[in-house]
């Protein structure tokens, strides 16, 4: 659009831009070409691409947006572009669905690999760094499974996608409390464990300690303790 061509607040540019109003039909053909090719490859992908997406459908998924997009908005846009890129993306996301059921390293590679968070009521700090985990988000997620202090979590696995899968300690042994340090009153109404220390910073517990240990966690050598917390 040249500089004279424009006019501040006109309506008609406003509202349906640079194109005749004859447009807007073939828009609503597009559109409806376009949504069932994007329901056809999702389709042909497979249920994943219905659920909770993995780092590689999502990628396939805003591609897919991407390249679909644009034809439905540009008059000068064709619609087999997007048709030859829905291929390519159908059958890439189709070739690493059939490797990964026939290669477990290529499956790590493509998808990443489930990893442990917390392991016998003790945080795995080093997994928390890799996967970018801050602590306060994993207590998150376990106040919201109702759990309260660490002792209760046998396993917490955060799964390839991003989920995280809870395995419970039967019986709740002590642990740190998971109850943010502001809310004085509920940490109060926590059973403590008499003798029992567990570390601030991962979860590590002393047990039979007359007083609160002086000496640095030997899991990740910090020297920070609170009285352990029991189940209720």
């Amino acid at each position: 659009m040249k500089p004279e061509d424009f006019h501040l607040f006109d309506p008609l540019r406003f509202f349906l831009g640079d194109v005749p109003w004859s447009f807007l039909l073939e828009t609503l053909l597009r559109g409806a070409f376009l949504y069932g090719l994007l329901l056809l490859a999702m389709r042909l992908m497979g249920k994943r691409m219905g659920a909770q997406l993995s780092r590689n459908e999502m990628a396939a998924l805003v591609s897919l947006a991407a390249a679909i997009g644009v034809p439905i908005q540009a008059p000068d846009r064709g619609l087999v572009p997007p048709l030859c890129i829905t291929l390519l993306i159908v059958l890439g996301q189709r070739y690493i669905a059939a490797q990964t059921l026939h290669s477990k390293k290529f499956e790590e590679a493509s998808q990443d690999d489930i990893a442990i968070m917390v392991e016998d009521g003790c945080l795995n700090l080093d997994k928390m760094r890799e996967v970018v985990l801050p602590q306060e988000r994993l207590f998150a997620q376990l106040r919201s499974s109702s759990i309260d202090q660490l002792g209760e979590v046998k396993r917490l696995y955060m799964e390839a996608n991003g989920d995280f899968t809870l395995l419970r300690q039967e019986p709740p042994q002590p642990g740190l409390t998971l109850i943010p340090d502001w809310d004085e009153e509920y940490i109060q109404q926590q059973k403590k464990a008499p003798g029992t220390f567990a570390c601030l910073r991962c979860g590590h517990l002393e047990r039979n300690q007359s007083a609160e240990p002086n000496h640095a966690c030997p899991r990740c050598q910090q020297n920070r303790w609170t009285t352990a917390v029991t189940s209720a």
